[in-house]
């Protein structure tokens, strides 16, 4: 039989072949097709870190040593601690005068102790002593259903509360943020003072770490209508700082650290921002904001990667003010005023330089150049422009009270919220331009 006929009589064959490649050619070609790129974003997937891996990443700007307007900076914002500390309970206001505070606020007051004794506020033996009476009075502390810190606790009582710092039997919950906020500055405190740290594990003991983290990542509880509701926490910034605490104390955090499943970049001034695919609260796009990249840089060391993320979102505000000559140092911050408190953005909400409420509401009004943004970028980079913001918050310093929270962008006013975090950041700036991250022990 020849080659011929055998074609011929298996043509019915060939053709259902040829159309079933054709067919998958063209489902291929159609899939390849749609609407074209967007200029300002990138689909999700391992190569968007290619986008960070061009980026130069800003040089470090540690000085050395401490400027007298420098040392007057850090004086000022001691006096916040000196004036917030309750003598009975060793533990610090998180707003002027308003007796409560949480472990996200905790944490910045060991930051502050350890920043003031590295800048020579206070010495050694004084450090020691306030971290020892805090680090008491947190074992004393109620937890949540017997596991973990609650959301909020009263300084003076050292009661669990709710938000209007009431007495509240069940509590709010814990936060997985704050907790790995305050196990990170727990984990300074063995480095700096070695002669602590049975004290910090015998208070470790007690908690319940290993029920904020599943599968690698980081998980709280929310009390609705008397249910407690446990939820993931953390979004890319806060979540990788949160990480990295966790990590120091042997906790297998690797989703919570790596951010390739849950990024996106969104262009802001001509920077790659690295941005949460995934909502805030489920119903709002996720925000970026300079915090938690400051709390990296200033007590951790950058590692390569928030380097990079640090660098863009860094100089994104540096080039709003290049553009429009509007002074731009955004983080979240406290407000003098209801709702008082909001997260100001590099991107939120789904657009550029948004200022939104925890509930996801819009308030670009209350945008506030940060004195802890200013003060943070300044020590990290120490450029022309972060120069520019400190000199430009100069005189918003009170000496007998601290360092508000910034000025109003659109009013020009001073946003006259006084803080723990903001003293904090503004004693880690400081300590950091000396010597460095607190991470790192300055050798005698």
């Amino acid at each position: 039989m020849s080659f011929r006929t055998n074609l011929v009589r298996a043509r019915g064959h060939i053709v259902f072949l040829v159309a079933l490649v054709i067919g998958l050619l063209l489902v291929l070609w159609l899939e390849t097709l749609g609407d074209p790129p967007d200029p300002n974003a990138q689909s999700e997937g391992p190569d968007l870190m290619q986008t960070f891996d061009e980026i130069e990443p800003l040089p470090l700007a540690v000085r050395g040593e401490s400027s007298g307007d420098d040392l007057e900076s850090a004086r000022i914002a001691w006096t916040y601690f000196e004036n917030n500390t309750i003598e009975e309970t060793g533990l610090v206001n998180s707003v002027d005068k308003y007796p409560s505070t949480t472990m996200w606020e905790t944490g910045s007051y060991i930051v502050a102790v350890l920043s003031a004794e590295r800048l020579g506020l206070i010495d050694s033996e004084a450090a020691e002593a306030r971290l020892s009476k805090m680090l008491d009075s947190l074992r004393e502390l109620r937890l949540f259903q017997d596991t973990l810190p609650n959301k909020a606790y009263n300084t003076r009582t050292l009661e669990l509360v709710d938000y209007a710092n009431q007495p509240s039997e069940l509590g709010l919950g814990w936060s997985a943020l704050d907790v790995a906020r305050i196990v990170a500055t727990l984990g300074l405190i063995e480095r700096n003072h070695p002669a602590l740290a049975p004290q910090v594990e015998a208070l470790l003991d007690t908690w319940s770490l290993d029920s904020m983290v599943q599968d690698g990542e980081l998980y709280g509880t929310n009390v609705v209508a008397g249910e407690v509701q446990l939820n993931q926490e953390g979004r890319v910034g806060y979540e990788q700082y949160a990480a990295k605490a966790m990590m120091l104390f042997g906790y297998d955090v690797y989703r919570a650290y790596e951010v390739r499943n849950d990024l996106m970049v969104q262009m802001v001034e001509g920077q790659p921002i690295p941005v949460d695919t995934r909502l805030h609260r489920g119903t709002t796009p996720a925000f970026v904001v300079s915090e938690p990249y400051l709390f990296d840089g200033l007590e951790f060391g950058f590692d390569a990667r928030s380097h990079r993320f640090a660098t863009a979102i860094y100089r994104a505000q540096e080039a709003r003010y290049e553009d429009t000559g509007i002074l731009t140092a955004v983080t979240e911050s406290h407000l003098s005023e209801a709702p008082y408190f909001s997260y100001s953005s590099v991107w939120g909400g789904g657009s550029p330089w948004a200022v939104m409420t925890f509930q996801g509401e819009r308030i670009d009004s209350r945008r506030t150049i940060a004195t802890k943004a200013a003060f943070g970028w300044d020590a990290l980079f120490g450029t022309e422009y972060t120069q520019t913001l400190v000199d430009a918050l100069k005189d918003t310093a009170d000496p007998e009270k601290g360092w508000p929270e910034g000025i109003y962008e659109q009013s020009g006013e001073v946003n006259g919220s006084t803080t723990a975090n903001t003293n904090a950041v503004v004693l880690a700036a400081l300590a950091f331009k000396a010597g460095g991250p607190l991470m790192r022990k300055v050798e005698e």
